[in-house]
């Protein structure tokens, strides 16, 4: 393997060792360059007493970040067309692990403003077009659903693999949370040096996958890929899908502050339902797309998360059931990071071309990475509004419940959207859609204007019966 080689090399001169070590690295590396961002799926309670900040303010300054990364979405996928991957993995994963570096002093509020803002620059305009245009390039078309449910089983492992080096910091270091969550800040930012290091030695040139005509920076690939059809619905079934896959995360407190569980054992469930189910869940959610369609997969894993999130509303909201609520919770993980897993293999599904499947992805996330700039705020706030009074910070039973409901109606609105993929493919009955009528945009424009209606008209409802 060459360090630095200006040779460009095809898939086919790409060997299977080749293949699979640049598959593994933009795996992990997908789950440890975020790993600082979301640190609060993991470790929720010490991250806030550490900070000194509310629930509020600590959605804040998640949102900051998403509205960055919302920004930064789309010309992120046209420069993974124009910009070589190497080049952009090192850079990204440089940068954020200055800036991890820079987290781990525990800084002031209006610095993580700062802060967070700067990181939505580096793991989003300049790395997030790596991960699917690198999983692309090293995978035939056949292949990717299969290959980016295997990437997410990397991204599981590895993100197992430092949460339990989390929870083995934070039990060590017992009341002092600043402290440990500090160390692990330091952790992660040597992990995502290493990782940039390995991006710049190992990570060859393709052949095609930027352009050499010399047309430089344009949005033709953006507007091929809008007048795809397939873009569109498969972007409003990534919004639903991600807003339960993230929203699930607030089990992590739910343990502690409604059920009674440990720090320390809270910990290690939010790592298994996080990372650990994913060893599984992603491979298994892309051989079953494989097989059955990516879109039928996830409307079948909305469903039955519905079914679960019901299950978890029914428990008494007592230690007693804390071993029940547990195995629902890593099913959750389960059914979630499934998923969330196989929801870019739809484009694939649709035959979006490799020409403009960087501008794909991106339009892909401007749409589907939506609920990051509020969701954090809105749950937030449900908490604060709720609080429990024998311990400052924590939220009641009558929050999470609020919070369940939503994601119910979320993973409803998910099946929905997967469903009308599906069937929108059947109906085509071509071997691809690419270049689509623009009136198929239109007519799905519609029917996303008009579920977001319900969706307003139903967590109104469950506003009124939970207040």
């Amino acid at each position: 393997m060459s360090l630095l080689s200006n040779e460009e090399v095809s898939y086919e001169q790409l060997t299977t060792g080749r293949r699979w070590f640049l598959l593994i690295l933009a795996s992990i590396g997908s789950s440890i360059i975020y790993a600082p961002v979301y640190l609060k799926a993991v470790v929720y309670d010490p991250l806030l007493e550490a900070l000194g900040v509310t629930n509020t303010q600590l959605g804040a300054v998640f949102s900051v970040y998403a509205i960055t990364a919302l920004i930064c979405y789309l010309p992120s996928g046209i420069i993974a067309d124009k910009v070589r991957m190497r080049t952009l993995s090192s850079a990204g994963f440089i940068g954020t692990a200055v800036l991890t570096g820079i987290y781990a002093l525990m800084p002031s509020l209006g610095t993580l403003y700062a802060l967070f803002v700067m990181m939505g620059i580096t793991t989003i305009l300049i790395w997030w077009g790596v991960r699917y245009k690198l999983v692309r390039l090293v995978s035939t078309e056949a292949e990717y659903p299969k290959r980016i449910g295997l990437s997410y089983g990397f991204y599981g492992a590895a993100g197992l693999l430092i949460g339990l080096v989390s929870m083995g910091v934070m039990g060590a270091v017992g009341s002092n949370t600043r402290l440990g969550v500090s160390f692990y800040l330091w952790f992660l930012a040597a992990l995502i040096l290493g990782l940039g290091i390995c991006s710049l030695l190992f990570i060859p040139k393709f052949k095609g996958e930027i352009k050499t005509d010399g047309s430089g920076f344009n949005f033709s690939e953006f507007l091929a890929a809008f007048r795809n059809p397939v873009v569109w619905i498969a972007a409003a079934s990534l919004f639903f899908v991600y807003f339960f896959y993230t929203g699930v995360t607030y089990t992590t407190p739910y343990l502690t502050q409604v059920l009674g569980a440990s720090a320390v054992v809270t910990i290690l469930i939010a790592n298994i339902r996080t990372f650990g189910i994913t060893l599984l869940s992603g491979p298994a959610f892309g051989f079953i797309s494989e097989k059955f369609k990516p879109s039928r997969t996830i409307m079948a894993g909305s469903l039955a998360f519905v079914v679960l999130v019901l299950a978890l509303l029914v428990l008494p909201t007592s230690a007693s059931v804390v071993v029940i609520a547990m195995l629902v919770i890593i099913l959750l993980g389960f059914i979630a990071n499934g998923s969330f897993s196989v929801v870019s293999a739809q484009l694939t599904e649709g035959k979006v071309p490799l020409h403009y499947f960087g501008a794909a992805t991106g339009l892909l996330s401007v749409i589907g990475f939506l609920p990051d700039t509020f969701l954090s705020i809105w749950f937030g706030r449900i908490m604060d509004a709720n609080p429990n009074p024998a311990h400052e910070g924590w939220a009641t039973a009558a929050a999470y419940n609020q919070m369940f409901v939503i994601l119910i109606v979320a993973a409803v609105l998910a099946a929905a959207f997967s469903a009308l993929l599906f069937l929108y493919l059947k109906s085509k009955k071509a071997d691809t859609v690419d270049e689509a009528p623009l009136e198929a945009v239109a007519e799905t424009a519609e029917s996303v204007t008009e579920t977001a209606e319900v969706v307003a008209e139903a967590v109104e409802a469950v506003g009124e019966l939970t207040n």
